[in-house]
C-alpha cells in the first residue's frame, strides 16, 4: 500500500492531465473561449497543452515524478489563478467544474511533491 498509492496519485493526476489535451489540441469550442476569455487564444491553448503532456508524462517516469509534478503545479496554479481572477468559478455553466477538477490536480500534485521531496535536486 506504502508504494500504491502514490503510484495511484501520480497516474490520477497524468490522466487528468492528458484527457484535457483533446480539448485543447482540437480547438474545443469551451476551450477556444477559456483562452480567449484569458487573451492567450491560440497560443496560450497550444503551449499550455504541450506542457501538460510533458507533465503528464514526466509524471510517470519514476526518475522525474518530482518535476512532473513541479510542472503541474506551475500549470494548475495558473489555471486556478484565471479562474478566481479573469474566468469565474464557473465556465460556460459548467457548475464549476473545471475549477473543482483544477483543484484536485493542484492538491494531489502537491501531495505527490511532498511524498517524493528528497528527490528534487536542488534543495
Amino acid at each position: 500500500m506504502k508504494k500504491a498509492l502514490p503510484l495511484l496519485l501520480r497516474i490520477a493526476v497524468a490522466i487528468i492531465l492528458v484527457q484535457t489535451l483533446r480539448f485543447k489540441f482540437t480547438a474545443h469550442p469551451d476551450s477556444v473561449y477559456i483562452f480567449t476569455k484569458v487573451g492567450l487564444e491560440p497560443y496560450g491553448r497550444i503551449g499550455t497543452g504541450i506542457t501538460e503532456l510533458i507533465a503528464g508524462i514526466l509524471l510517470l517516469i519514476p526518475k522525474t515524478i518530482w518535476i512532473g509534478a513541479m510542472l503541474t503545479l506551475g500549470i494548475i496554479g495558473g489555471a486556478i489563478m484565471m479562474h478566481v481572477t479573469k474566468l469565474g468559478i464557473q465556465v460556460n455553466n459548467d457548475g464549476g467544474v473545471l475549477f473543482i477538477t483544477a483543484a484536485v490536480t493542484f492538491v494531489l500534485s502537491a501531495i505527490i511533491l511532498w511524498i517524493h521531496r528528497k528527490d528534487v535536486r536542488f534543495f
